[in-house]
């Protein structure tokens, strides 16, 4: 069973900067896709960034240029690095993971596994 803990949430004010971590544990290796979604209240959940099987990225256009994803599969460890935040960055943010012929996707049907999520907070 893979097990997704994430990390490094806070409360920032906007241009600030936050630093998220998703650690994997169990059966995962750099084979499988990764990403990082948020939902803001009453809103949908939506992706942010994906990581595929050979290192390619999709990053969602709103956050293109501030958000940088990527991965060290020694540590078994998904980064997001935030920058430049505004308010519309806040929500909680989640790690998931996919295994199989998967892809860097930003919609989330593909992914098996989910972490419980950690809040982002933007203040103006």
């Amino acid at each position: 069973q893979i097990q997704l803990v994430e990390s490094g949430g806070g409360s920032v004010q906007a241009g600030g900067s936050l630093r998220l971590s998703c650690a994997a544990s169990g059966y995962i290796d750099s084979t499988y896709c990764m990403g990082w979604f948020r939902q803001a209240p009453g809103k949908q959940r939506e992706g942010v960034a994906a990581i595929g099987r050979f290192g390619t990225t999709n990053v969602l256009y709103s956050v293109l240029g501030r958000f940088t994803i990527s991965r060290d599969n020694a540590k078994n460890t998904l980064y997001l690095q935030m920058n430049n935040l505004v308010p519309e960055d806040t929500g909680m943010y989640y790690c998931a993971a996919a295994a199989g012929n998967c892809y860097a996707e930003l919609t989330d049907s593909q992914y098996n596994y989910w972490g419980r999520g950690t809040q982002v907070a933007v203040s103006s």
